[in-house]
């Protein structure tokens, strides 16, 4: 469904997410539309693309909601790539950035309004600011931390330049360019005022005019006003004073040579500090504090999205924010140019629960043909991160989440639990023991709260205090006290947050575990803090006691506080900081996965894909995403080393003592240290191309894995930073990975890395073609991050962000369908692919082939029974399997699993009878003799019994293909 006449919610098959930037615009978007049809997409998976940052290449930093962003291409290009979609009968799911905008350099409308207006600013309630924050120097001022050093040695040092712009005044700092308060002219417009009256006569219609601006300035309501009345007067006068000064300005000579001498004289100079004096005076009057950007995390006053200063957190919960930012949003959806929604960050929200009803809401009064009465007639789903056993809160209404769960289960599936503790031992002797993940995570969140977001943690820590000074029986807490009492309870949380509201029966049984469970690990890690005030704070949160209005208010101002904080305390301490410090096996080191879980055993993993289909069959089921630490084929070939524990250790032990000698002494300690170099060298295993490589390929190859090391010692935080680099730390790294990846001459690490890596690289594309399969068949909508049809072993962002070569797949596509269109030849063509499977195109053809074959039997898929499949014989452990069944289709889908204990060399296909031997795939619900055709090979299998039962031989259905999606024929 794809255009506003048809009928709501319009729910995606598949959808393919592309990364819109200045280099991928609505043209590009809208030539690819054809590819991704012919490939079997049926939506559109775009990343934000209203006005962001000049220059941005992810779109996330927003600056104007009402627009699209230019720099992707006209509104003609936009309404383009709109019917283009259409006429292919496709629709458009849009990445919608509801928790905050980008800010940087002033360029954001509101946000410049805010800071010369301040207060009294009609948008300063769309930003979470607080306008009485603990440090009282800042009571109605935006802490601005935006400076490269001291505000005094950048103010002397001349770097904050006042500039005169058509009837107002702007500060200047490099890029950065910030208003200054009308009320400030004033001191601009009279400094030597004496000295231009006595030159031009104090008669003079120019100075006159200019005395008379004056007045109006001093006359003008001050920005502190809240009564509308005053604020639209200051709204009207300030403009008016403008024009008049810009046409005073303009039409005299006199005027213009007095202020422009005045702002050079109020620039100061460098030789002499006190003429900096008017300049700082201006400068203190304004709405903001100019701050050197380290002092952020203790004393800045805006909520941000995580740590990043250049993104402001808004306040969506304001009816007036919600209407303002979704305008354009909404007119898209009532054109049917958007068709469902990705909300972005919605753990960053007030309160989720209620933004997603809003927006149901609206949909059930707006869409055209939406269902009367529907629940959901707008298909939305979140980015949440779910935490073990977390489940979705049952008030949401969405579809579900973007996937993160999904990877993770099938991810683990993959991986071999029986090789845990050997992995557990090899990690210890590579890294010197090493401490568990548990702790580190915990050190981690300890280290962001300190460090990143220690402001945050302030204000919670006040609004505790505040609270206890108004009961007697836990008035004698200190402040200090009260402080570690909420970061230990944050250090301990369990999951990213919880989700309670002022409704009465606002704290969710799921929320209420969550935090005992944080109260009770806080209690035992402090024994020497007073039990007493993880009680008061375990309390508070769950709403407890008796208190009056005005408590009970502040008590949930500080709840909702807290459950803001939880959530980027968690991102930042244990995805970008835990996870580039713990090694034991990096596959497991993903958003949403759990580092503990060394493997999921197959009937767990049916169980949650039979809860899927049951509770969540529309949610994304992603493998790759902008956002992944790494892609899904450097997982599915790291996976394989779980299966090699012996093999893993001696290599790892032989390429240290190799590269010992590349090593640098920093601070008296050899780089890269004991875990960074375990890291390197699993990254290595998962990301060195199948092909060889040319000089030049060779060059840019070991360019990524030197940015990737740099990026990830420094999302460590232990030996430098992106806060404080360490520029001989790094340097020593980033020598030490081109030293061992030198092939100028005789490189032993390589000969012995290379036919390792080629072993291990053949079981990762089994893997990856099997949890393809997986993707193509589970419940849920596949979801395809650009470029990944074929093999894509990239990294963490910026890595996985580089452009795609979407003609050559296109190209690659068409031959295959032409091929495949000779249904005889299938299995030779599926033989050839896989032979050839170094180039991708077998990855390319299982996945067009599943997804043709889904969009044709929609029905199928979206609301067919999930139904485990036994397997039996010799290696029925290695194979997993289930069906999908409705009306009277059902289909199977089977892939193999952990192949390194079936076929000692992956070098030689097929996985046929010779391999396989007696093992068997049961349908207990199939008679003998029923015909299954294989949607890849075009081959066809019957069902026979085996002891007694009807089931398929696996050697037969792994014969041309080692994996297999089985239509039964009628």
């Amino acid at each position: 469904m794809s255009n506003g006449e048809s009928a709501w919610p319009s729910i995606p098959t598949a959808t393919y997410r592309v990364q819109f930037n200045r280099a991928f615009t609505f043209k590009r978007a809208t030539q690819l539309v054809p590819y991704l049809h012919e490939l079997g997409i049926t939506d559109l998976y775009c990343s934000p693309y209203f006005t962001a940052v000049p220059g941005s290449m992810h779109g996330y930093d927003v600056v104007d909601p009402t627009s699209l962003n230019p720099e992707l291409g006209s509104t003609e290009d936009y309404q383009e790539l709109v019917g283009t979609l259409r006429r292919h009968a496709m629709g458009q799911l849009l990445d919608v950035v509801a928790n905050h905008m980008g800010i940087t350099r002033a360029i954001n409308g509101w946000w410049r309004d805010v800071l010369e207006n301040g207060p009294s600013s009609p948008y300063a309630a769309f930003f979470d600011i607080d306008w009485d924050p603990v440090k009282s120097e800042l009571r109605d001022k935006v802490l601005l931390p935006i400076l490269g050093d001291h505000y005094g040695v950048v103010l002397e040092n001349q770097e904050l330049q006042l500039a005169y712009e058509r009837g107002r005044f702007t500060v200047r700092y490099y890029d950065h360019s910030l208003p200054v308060a009308p009320k400030s002219s004033m001191l601009i417009l009279a400094h030597r005022l004496d000295a231009l009256v006595s030159e031009a006569g104090a008669t003079s219609p120019h100075v006159m005019e200019l005395q008379s601006i004056i007045t109006a300035l001093r006359n003008l309501p001050s920005r502190q006003e809240r009564r509308p009345e005053l604020v639209e007067e200051r709204y009207r006068e300030k403009e008016i004073i403008r024009a008049r000064l810009s046409a005073l300005y303009e039409g005299s000579a006199v005027i213009r040579q007095h202020l422009d001498e005045n702002v050079r004289l109020i620039n100061g100079s460098v030789a002499d500090p006190k003429s900096f004096d008017l300049l700082d005076q201006i400068l203190n009057d304004q709405a903001y504090r100019l701050a050197y950007w380290r002092v952020a995390a203790e004393e800045i006053n805006y909520r941000r999205f995580f740590d990043i200063n250049e993104l402001a957190a808004i306040r969506m919960e304001n009816p007036l924010v919600f209407e303002e930012t979704h305008a354009l949003l909404f007119r898209l959806l009532r054109e049917g140019a958007v068709t469902g929604l990705r909300i972005d960050h919605v753990d960053g929200l007030y309160d989720p629960a209620d933004y997603l009803q809003k927006l149901q809401a609206w949909a059930r009064a707006e869409l055209p043909g939406a269902v009367p009465g529907s629940d959901r007639p707008l298909y939305v789903v979140v980015e949440k991160i779910l935490g073990v056993s977390e489940e979705l809160p049952a008030n949401w209404s969405v579809y579900g989440t973007t996937g993160y769960e999904f990877l993770a289960l099938v991810n683990t599936l993959f991986v071999d639990p029986a090789n845990a503790r050997a992995f557990d031992s090899i990690y210890a002797h590579a890294v010197k023991d090493g401490e568990s993940f548990d702790e580190l995570s915990y050190q981690c969140k300890q280290l962001i709260m300190e460090s990143s977001m220690a402001s945050e943690l302030n204000v919670l820590g006040h609004q505790l205090d505040r609270l206890s000074e108004r009961d007697r029986r836990c008035r004698d807490f200190t402040l200090n006290s009260l402080t570690q009492a909420i970061r230990e309870i944050i250090a301990c949380f369990p999951v990213y947050r919880t989700y309670i509201t002022a409704e009465e029966h606002g704290v969710l049984d799921r929320d209420r575990v969550f935090i005992w469970q944080a109260v009770a690990l806080a209690k035992r890690r402090n024994p020497t803090v007073s039990r007493l005030v993880f009680d008061f704070v375990r309390d508070l949160l769950l709403r407890s006691g008796d208190s009056s209005e005005l408590d009970r208010e502040e008590r949930l101002r500080f709840v909702m506080k807290f459950q803001q904080t939880t959530s980027p305390v968690t991102a930042k301490g244990v995805e970008d900081t835990a996870f580039y410090r713990y090694h034991r096996f990096v596959s497991l080191n993903e958003v949403g996965s759990d580092p503990h879980l060394f493997g999921t055993a197959p009937a767990l993993v049916h169980q949650q894909l039979k809860v899927r289909q049951e509770r969540w069959p529309m949610a994304l089921s992603t493998s790759s995403t902008h956002d992944t630490k790494r892609s899904e084929d450097v997982r599915a070939r790291l996976n394989a080393l779980s299966e090699l524990p012996k093999q893993w250790k001696e290599r790892v032990t032989r390429w240290r003592k190799l590269n010992r000698k590349w090593k640098t002494v920093v601070d008296e300690e050899p780089v890269p240290g004991p875990p960074e170099e375990y890291l390197l060298y699993q990254i290595l295993v998962g990301v060195w191309p199948l092909a060889s490589m040319s000089a030049e390929e060779y060059e840019q190859f070991v360019g990524r894995i030197q940015a990737y090391m740099i990026k990830a010692v420094k999302e460590a935080k232990q030996h430098t930073s992106w806060v404080s680099s360490n520029r001989e730390y790094e340097e020593a790294v980033s020598r030490f990975v081109a030293s061992i990846l030198d092939r100028s001459e005789a490189n032993p690490f390589v000969a012995d890395f290379l036919p390792f890596h080629s072993r291990v690289g053949q079981y990762g594309l089994y893997n990856s073609l099997a949890q393809l399969v997986i993707k193509l068949a589970a419940p849920g909508v596949p979801d395809f991050y650009q470029g990944t049809e074929l093999w894509d072993f990239s990294l963490v962002d910026p890595d996985n962000r580089r452009p795609v070569d979407f003609q050559a797949r296109a190209a690659m596509l068409a031959d295959l369908r032409k091929a495949a269109a000779d249904q005889d030849g299938r299995p030779a063509l599926v033989r050839a692919l896989l032979d050839a499977r170094a180039d991708g195109r077998i990855k390319l053809f299982v996945t067009s082939e599943g997804l043709r074959f889904r969009r044709a039997h929609q029905e199928l898929f979206r609301h067919g029974r999930y139904a485990p499949l036994e397997g039996t014989g010799e290696r029925a452990a290695h194979v997993f399997a289930f069906a999908r069944s409705h009306a009277d289709r059902s289909v199977v889908a089977a892939v193999p699993r952990l192949l390194t204990q079936v076929i000692p060399d992956a070098q030689t296909p097929p996985l046929d009878e010779a391999v396989w031997g007696k093992t068997w795939i049961v349908l207990p619900h199939v008679g003998e003799g029923r015909r299954f055709r294989n949607v890849f090979s075009g081959a066809t299998l019957s069902t026979v019994l085996t002891e007694g039962r009807p089931g398929l031989p696996v050697g037969q259905m792994f014969a041309d293909l080692p994996v297999a999606l089985l239509v039964e024929e009628a």
